[in-house]
């Protein structure tokens, strides 16, 4: 009888045990994802600070008006790439303070890279892979992101990106290096 109370009193520590750990286990396993999540949060939010601090630091240079440009100018020309040899811009115009009216043109543009070891230029309409494809109409007072998408051929390697703006007062012909952003915040 001794021997089976000791056993009963065994047994019961065995399940509170059991159940302790069960918790402790359970415990562990909330507190891991709640700080995964946390860690994800925390990810996303320096990622918005990066994109802001870039976004601001873009506005300050605009404002400043600093550096040798004048008028009319190109600030950026980046190139994400998409499906299937398609590939999403994103050009940047911009112009000085001390000029109030609004610059109006069109903007096209032609890639120079090479293929099968040759250099090579893609313009306007093979970029768009139509005749007269119509340029892109742009119209600002300060700055203007033109958005859009271009076709480059399998086997060709963009190196620069030359951009022309026309318009009434907008004559300006423009070469960048190739760039893609390291993180869609960049500008």
């Amino acid at each position: 009888r001794a021997l089976q109370a000791e056993l009963d009193e065994a047994s019961a520590e065995l399940d509170r045990l059991r159940q302790q750990q069960a918790v402790l286990a359970r415990s562990d396993q909330v507190s891991r994802a709640a700080n995964r999540e946390i860690q994800q949060e925390l990810a996303e939010r320096e990622a918005e600070i990066a994109r802001l601090r870039s976004d601001l630091a873009f506005y300050e240079r605009i404002a400043a008006g600093d550096g040798p440009r004048k008028g009319l100018n190109v600030h950026s020309a980046e190139f994400v790439p998409q499906a299937a040899g398609s590939w999403a811009y994103d050009i940047v115009l911009t112009q000085d303070l001390e000029r109030t009216a609004p610059s109006r043109g069109q903007l096209r543009f032609t890639i120079e890279g090479v293929k099968d070891g040759q250099l090579a230029e893609l313009d306007w309409d093979a970029l768009h892979q139509r005749d007269a494809a119509p340029a892109q109409t742009f119209a600002f007072r300060y700055f203007q992101r033109l958005e859009g998408s271009v076709m480059l051929p399998e086997g060709f390697t963009p190196q620069r990106v030359k951009v022309q703006l026309r318009g009434p007062d907008a004559n300006l012909e423009q070469a960048l290096a190739w760039m893609q952003p390291q993180s869609r915040g960049d500008v």
